[in-house]
């Protein structure tokens, strides 16, 4: 039987990553046959990433979709049940952050955070995981941080977005445990991807590549459905980066 997998910000950085690497299991893992559903906010770079998935093996399917719009994520939950009828991993990845002195951030990017960060990966989970409850059985993955359980100074709202993000881990736990539901929290530390703009040579050094948290991920999912690896964090070897 077809794995059925939902990457949501799949077409960089981690989500890019990760995809990728279910992709190459393919060739290792023989009982291992995935569709790819792959979805992010622009179809040049899901176009790209589901080539080169491709040409590892895997059969993908790309939807065009920002969670942060609850029509967006009705039409994908909606795509997934029509096309599919199940769900075998949710792979919560998309987020967005925004970063200054606590003084200098606006509702504006209060709300941006919040609205993918908490509530489109409420909704999208929320309804993925009612498949899941029927079929009894499943996987989800969410991408959080670090900065779900530590502050940094100039991160006040994504560390906000990031603790509710780990709220809603620990709450939804509750319910999957009954119902053979698999749930792992991914606390990548600094990873250089397109949300930390432009870096020095100096601090990309200092930094885990998108590969690193993929790697794992992947070997999360491929245990026995009987274990379940309930929280992964990796930082750089040298620690957090600071945000003074």
């Amino acid at each position: 039987m077809k794995h059925i997998l939902l990457i949501t910000g799949a077409g960089k950085g981690i989500g890019r990553a990760i995809a990728l690497e279910f992709a190459r299991a393919v060739r290792h893992h023989p009982d291992f046959d995935p569709v790819l559903i792959l979805s992010s906010r622009t179809p040049a770079d899901l176009e790209e990433i589901s080539l080169e998935c491709r040409a590892e093996g895997a059969l993908t399917d790309t939807v065009t979709a920002d969670i942060s719009d609850m029509t967006d994520v009705r039409r994908l939950t909606a795509h997934i049940a029509e096309h599919y009828g199940r769900i075998d991993c949710l792979v919560n990845n998309a987020g967005v952050g925004r970063f200054g002195a606590l003084s200098d951030l606006t509702e504006e990017d209060f709300d941006y955070t919040m609205n993918t960060n908490l509530k489109g990966t409420f909704f999208l989970t929320q309804a993925l995981f009612a498949l899941m409850e029927r079929q009894r059985s499943g996987h989800i993955f969410f991408i959080t941080s670090v900065a779900a359980t530590k502050a940094f100074k100039h991160s006040a709202a994504y560390c906000m977005s990031k603790f509710g993000q780990r709220g809603l881990v620990e709450t939804i736990r509750l319910y999957a445990r009954k119902c053979n539901v698999r749930i792992t929290d991914v606390q990548p530390g600094a990873v250089h991807t397109p949300m930390w703009g432009e870096v020095s040579d100096e601090m990309m050094a200092l930094m885990m590549m998108p590969e690193d948290i993929a790697t794992p991920v992947v070997q999360a999912y491929l245990q026995p459905t009987r274990t379940v690896i309930e929280e992964i964090v990796l930082r750089p070897t040298s620690g957090d980066i600071q945000d003074e």
